[in-house]
């Protein structure tokens, strides 16, 4: 990362984040769960599928499946239905059993808490891990080498958005480590969160409300390279006349 820009995300951050926790208060993971197993089982299923569709199936699931013997003992084709409508759920069954065998072989039926020990879980990479050892054990979080931040679609957009990564919004290992870089590993266990729901009611993928952004102000996108008219309030015209406005409506939204 270059010094320049370094310099310029270590003033612009902490507001950044500040604004979001305000108008983000309580912001936290969407999927429902009580137990560290819950959690993987939920974030395994939510592959390409909603959290509101994640919350209504795994609400029964839950109920049925309770540890990972569970999952073992129960026929392929049962746990498929009981999973049907998240989508998958031929690999997702696969990835479900082949996480309850290797708690059960390797952690004593415990999810562990580490990262390296996470993402030797079937159906478990970094995303996975950074979201189970942040909602389920941000003890160990604080102190584990191997700790980052969850980077789903939405935090990709957000950061490129805000100019904390110049990746692509589908590099997210690449964006992870520029983030890592960025925020101070205090608030990494809250940063995903705040992101994924600004992504949501205001940074959208296709019209973002610029105009009801509390960070917009401190955000490159909209003041610098300037998103198109249609994504915004009409403001006053500048100098420049219709060139001006055809160079602007001819940005592409980042």
């Amino acid at each position: 990362m270059p010094s320049t820009r370094k310099s310029s995300l270590d003033e612009r951050v902490p507001a950044v984040l500040e604004r979001l926790a305000r108008a983000h208060e309580g912001a936290t993971i969407a999927l429902d769960f009580t137990t560290p197993l819950e959690c993987v089982v939920a974030t395994i299923l939510s592959a390409q599928s909603t959290d509101a569709k994640i919350n209504e199936v795994t609400k029964h699931l839950f109920l049925k499946y309770r540890s990972p013997e569970d999952y073992l003992r129960v026929p392929d084709e049962e746990l498929q239905n009981d999973i049907k409508s998240t989508g998958f759920f031929n690999q997702k069954t696969r990835s479900l059993k082949g996480m309850a065998g290797v708690l059960v072989e390797d952690f004593d039926g415990r999810v562990p808490e580490t990262i390296a020990e996470l993402i030797t879980l079937p159906g478990v990479a970094r995303k996975t891990a950074n979201i189970v050892q942040a909602n389920c054990y941000p003890e160990t979080a604080k102190k584990d080498p191997d700790a980052g931040i969850a980077v789903d679609t939405h935090v990709g957009r957000v950061a490129v958005r805000l100019g904390w990564t110049e990746h692509d919004s589908k590099d997210a290992a690449r964006i992870e480590r520029d983030l890592m870089e960025a925020v101070p590993k205090k608030r990494w266990g809250t940063v995903t969160d705040l992101f994924i729901a600004h992504g949501r009611t205001i940074c959208d993928a296709k019209r973002p409300r610029c105009e009801d952004c509390t960070v917009e102000p401190l955000c490159p996108s909209s003041q610098e390279a300037g998103l198109p008219d249609l994504y915004r309030r009409p403001r006053p015209t500048m100098s420049g006349g219709a060139s001006g406005r055809k160079r602007d409506a001819a940005r592409p939204a980042l």
